[in-house]
């Protein structure tokens, strides 16, 4: 399944800078710093050179492409049909983020420090609610027209208004922004704001004010826009591929947190529509890079020429970062789907053991939690501060909370585990769903059937052998294969019974679990909470979250979080692994040191070699 990046919405949350902690309410007055991370100290000083992970001096040129595997908003990893990617409307392509500057962009060896690009410096109130950053000279957009705080300012406030659903949910606690002259902007927030919102506003695209003068932001449109970032975007056609062409005078190409970065001249990603088709235009040398999502494919399908005599290589990245969630998430939005023992009786039908072993080579780990293979992740039964945070709660929540958290259960591996489906059946009569003329039936006395909402056919592999354990229980279900652009927009409208979603948060993750997990958010067509999870409890533990002063508290009320979200089984769990399977044809070249902690780092810290280049075309 691909997957949303882990680090495209910058989730990390505001506090130090060098030994300073941003200010809230009663505490010292702030200085004038080079950047801002969460709990303690930057890793690199004001006067850094570059990143460690990057090679300083290499080369610039080439061509790298992909298919993509990270998407923003309302980006597609399977088509696109406009370039303006912040807003709801559309499908829009892949990589459109790498044509614009931000005040500060993060570094991928720390979990949640940012620093300063079109900004070179931020000051921030003794309360910690007024941001004010200090413009480099000589900031440009690609026609060569000033970048003026004015731009950053118009920027920040149409993004709050008109923007995608899930950067006004983000930007809720951004008042708004005000460009006192041509290089300062002054971004001010509410009181008891997020602790990453002033970061995340940092990290939003900056547009040209005059550029949208001219027309509306929040329509859909091919029209290039007129960007500000390290690339521009070159030839494309809808749907089937797009390039772009890296900016040969670009202002921040040689700024500390740019040096080593962007190194090559262009770079296209390919869109597909069915897995296998796209693989074989790899083989075929129609891209040059894949990161590898299908484990049928990575077992059986990498033995072809250009593998065996070295043209090709393969690796495996080690993923630090948290796994996250996956699954068939239900929309408790639809009356079938609110009872909690109608949902455990779902989890109950599916062999993750078969179904791994069977169609995925038993590659994958089950997955619990949505903060897996992290420390936010709950284990265990609730220590002592968990505990005091859970209490208030108790009567409002399952008694389980207050115990182990819930697992998945273990099958047999048989495909059809009787005991587990026995489970199941008990639970389903006990949630009012009787079986009647051997179909079950729901409280109300309609026939209970399940649409499984599907864009892409090689996930009908896993489908089939789950949809048949809910025959047995007498549930009729049934897989509904739409195009990407007819799935985007009733996921958008919540119109699906079951859809698979995907997504994982940082190591400090804040008012991004509001987009996921909040009441507002279920309310708000184009959100992430697919769930449609609406409950007191888990708002409450997403606000202390929010406001924790230390990363102890922010892990304790997370594992707490997790606890309430498991118990309500609100999706059908499937399985992770912490690694990237990736492939390539062999002209690139990477930094010696390897990947950066918390980011794969390609194509951003690769390029193109040359003389690889020449041996691979001699041999091919």
């Amino acid at each position: 399944m691909r997957a949303l990046t882990r680090r495209n919405v910058l989730t990390i949350t505001a506090a130090a800078a060098g030994a300073l902690t941003l200010p809230r309410a009663g505490l010292a007055v702030a200085r004038e710093t080079h950047g801002l991370s969460a709990f303690g100290d930057l890793k690199y000083p004001a006067d850094f050179a570059h990143f460690d992970y990057v090679n300083p001096n290499a080369p610039k040129g080439g061509t790298f492409s992909l298919i993509g595997t990270n998407r923003l908003f309302n980006q597609n990893f399977l088509t696109f049909n406009t370039l303006n990617s912040y807003i709801l409307k559309g499908d829009a392509a892949l990589g459109m983020e790498r044509t614009f500057a931000s005040l500060m962009t993060s570094a991928s060896d720390e979990p949640d420090s940012i620093y300063g690009l079109a900004a070179r410096s931020v000051e921030i109130s003794e309360d910690g609610l007024v941001y004010r950053f200090a413009l480099r000279p000589g900031l440009s957009f690609h026609d060569g027209s000033s970048l003026s705080a004015h731009d950053v300012a118009f920027s920040l406030n149409v993004l709050k208004a008109k923007g995608h659903p899930i950067i006004q949910s983000l930007m809720r606690d951004f008042e708004g922004a005000e460009a006192p002259d041509e290089i300062t902007v002054v971004a001010r927030f509410k009181e008891k704001r997020g602790r990453d919102v002033p970061l995340f506003v940092a990290g939003m695209p900056i547009f040209s004010r005059l550029y949208y003068g001219q027309r509306p932001f929040e329509e859909t449109s091919l029209d290039v826009p007129l960007g500000s970032g390290p690339y521009k975007v070159g030839r494309f056609e809808a749907g089937r591929y797009i390039e772009y062409e890296r900016v040969k005078d670009w202002w921040g190409a040689d700024l500390p947190v740019q040096r080593g970065l962007h190194n090559f001249d262009v770079i296209r990603y390919e869109f597909y529509r069915d897995r296998d088709v796209a693989f074989e235009g790899f083989t075929g040398k129609n891209y040059t890079f894949r990161e590898e999502f299908t484990s049928r494919i990575w077992a059986t399908r990498y033995e072809f020429p250009a593998i065996r005599d070295g043209r090709v290589k393969r690796d495996v990245l080690k993923d630090e970062t948290p796994s996250g969630a996956q699954g068939w998430f239900l929309n408790t939005r639809r009356p079938k789907f609110q009872d909690a023992r109608l949902r455990e009786a779902l989890i109950y039908a599916f062999d993750f053991e078969w179904t791994n072993r069977t169609i995925m080579y038993g590659s994958y780990d089950r997955t619990h939690s949505v903060f897996q293979n992290s420390d936010l992740m709950a284990t265990g039964k609730p220590g002592t501060e968990e505990l005091k945070l859970l209490e208030p709660f108790r009567g409002k929540v399952p008694n389980e909370v207050f115990s182990e958290p819930f697992v998945p259960p273990v099958t047999d591996g048989s495909g059809q585990d009787r005991n587990l489906l026995r489970h199941a059946t008990r639970l389903l009569n006990e949630a009012g769903y009787p079986v009647k003329n051997g179909k079950r039936v729901t409280p109300q006395g309609n026939r209970m059937t399940i649409e499984f909402l599907l864009e892409e056919p090689s996930f009908q592999a896993h489908h089939m052998p789950y949809i048949k354990n809910l025959g047995v229980l007498g549930i009729d279900a049934n897989v509904r294969m739409v195009d990407p652009v007819q799935l985007k927009a009733r996921t958008n409208e919540f119109d699906f019974d079951v859809v698979i979603q995907r997504f994982g948060f940082s190591t400090v993750p804040g008012e991004s679990l509001r987009s996921y997990f909040s009441s507002r958010a279920a309310a708000v067509k184009g959100s992430q909470n697919l769930a449609g999870i609406s409950d007191p409890v888990v708002d409450s533990l997403i606000d202390l979250i929010v406001s924790a002063p230390t990363r102890p508290e922010l892990v304790t009320a997370c594992r707490a979080l997790d606890r309430v979200i498991r118990a309500g089984r609100y999706w059908v769990p499937h399985w992770y692994k912490a690694s990237h399977w990736i492939a390539y044809w062999d002209v690139f070249d990477r930094p010696a040191q390897g990947k950066p902690k918390f980011a794969r780092g390609i194509p951003e810290t690769w390029w193109y070699d040359p003389a690889k280049a020449r041996q691979l075309e001699q041999r091919g």
